[in-house]
Order: structure tokens, then sequence, then C-alpha cells
């Protein structure tokens, strides 16, 4: 269903100017998770839901983006954007977890440290335990990875995604759960740095590395393609950062 009632979308710009992508996902994701917004719901044009919420195109296009990597939002091509229907796993958006990094000054070296523990044994459950339509939907994303190299932005959100399905794939609703919480984080670091990557043919066959271990049901290559490809990421994340300061000088 199409949301038709524009009032629902308070405007981001009433009080201040500058919102930014953060906060229009915040806003999105406080409506859907007080009902306002519903599983199914059509969000409106992207010109209108700007004009409503007060932002820029770029703006709300980078909001919504940041949901749909993290399965709140999809896309259907030509049909608009919607409110993901929620599974039974609980959903962790990482605010508590903001909260804690804003007051205990986690470094990315140990938010990248707490991924690669969780996900290099996501990775080993998914593999003895992940379906035929898991399979195909992993080897959907990675060729929209292969599709989006030259928009790193877009393949971030197939990154994003893949790692999601895999975490799915493990059957365990707390380690999924916590991973999406840590990459959701990390989604936001790496978002505004992304532009300048260099890496992504590399990222994209490391991708393809532990869907091959997952479809061998190879537990043991799957951890270790996992964490080749987590090294690797936060390398190229480092790089970006670099090159981010460098070139705002």
């Amino acid at each position: 269903m199409s949301v038709e009632n524009p009032a629902v979308f308070k405007n981001l710009a009433s009080n201040r100017n500058g919102s930014t992508a953060e906060e229009v996902a915040a806003r999105l994701r406080e409506m859907i998770h007080s009902g306002e917004l519903s599983a199914g719901d059509k969000l409106p044009p992207e010109r209108d839901l700007a004009k409503i919420l007060g932002v820029s195109r770029p703006t709300l296009r980078a909001g919504i983006r940041s949901l749909s990597a993290v399965g709140i939002l999809f896309s259907k091509q030509g049909a608009g954007t919607f409110v993901a229907a929620r599974d039974e796993s609980p959903t962790l958006d990482g605010s508590s977890l903001r909260m804690l990094s804003a007051l205990h000054g986690f470094t990315s070296d140990e938010m990248f440290e707490a991924r690669m523990a969780l996900e290099m044994s996501i990775a080993g459950m998914a593999a003895k335990r992940v379906t035929s339509e898991q399979m195909t939907t992993l080897a959907e994303e990675i060729a929209g990875m292969y599709a989006s190299l030259n928009d790193p932005e877009q393949y971030l959100v197939h990154d994003m995604r893949f790692h999601q399905i895999v975490a799915a794939a493990s059957g365990n609703r707390i380690l999924t759960s916590l991973m999406n919480m840590v990459a959701t984080i990390l989604f936001e670091y790496r978002s505004k740095t992304v532009k300048r990557a260099t890496d992504l043919k590399q990222s994209a066959e490391q991708h393809h590395n532990i869907y091959r271990a997952l479809r061998d049901h190879d537990a043991e290559g799957a951890e270790k393609a996992m964490h080749d490809h987590l090294v690797e990421t936060q390398k190229a994340q480092r790089m970006e950062v670099e090159a981010n300061g460098s070139g705002s000088k």
C-alpha cells in the first residue's frame, strides 16, 4: 500500500537546516517502529518525499540507501521503494551500540575485531545450514556487485545485503542480530568514504570466494574466506579514509 498522507512525514528542516542522511534514516526508522509505516507500504516518489521531509534528493537517496542496505527498505525496479516485511529475527538498529561507542570511544579496529569474531563464526555455521534459496539470493547480490563496480555507493548496498543473507543462513537469530547491529555502524562509516574505493573488483571476487565455500558446505573454507575478506576490507577503508583526509586539505 502507498502512504497517501504526507503529514505522517515530519519535516526535518522545520527546526534547522542541513539535515543529514542519518537523520532521514532515523526518521523513517522511527516511523516504522511506531507503526506509522508498515510492512509493504510504498514510500512517496523521491521528489515528493524529499520535499515533504525538507531535504535534498541526494540526502534522501543516501538515507534510503542505508536503510535498504540493512534490509529495512527495499526497491523494486520501476515500482518504487517499500517497507520490508519483518522476519522472526529481532531487529537491532545500532542505536545502543552507537551510544556505547560515543561513551567509551570504541575504535574502528575494535569494531572490525568484533565483526571478525562474529562473521567468521557465522560463515562457518552458514556453510552447514545455507539453503538453495539463500544461495540463489547470494548469487544475485554478487551479480549486483559486479554490475555496480563503477557505483561504489550501490556496490556497498549489495555488499551489505550479501553479509546479511550469510548471517541469516547461519540459522542463529542472536548472532544475526548482533552482526547486523555492528554492520549497521560500519556501513555508516564506510558510506562516507566508499566513493574513493579502488578495490571493488577485488572485493567482489572475495565475496565470490565466500559464496563458493558456502556452496560446497565447506565450513573451514567459509571462515577463512570471510577472514581474508574482512582483513582486506579494513585495509581498503583505511586507504579511503587517508585519501579523504588528503583530499580535504
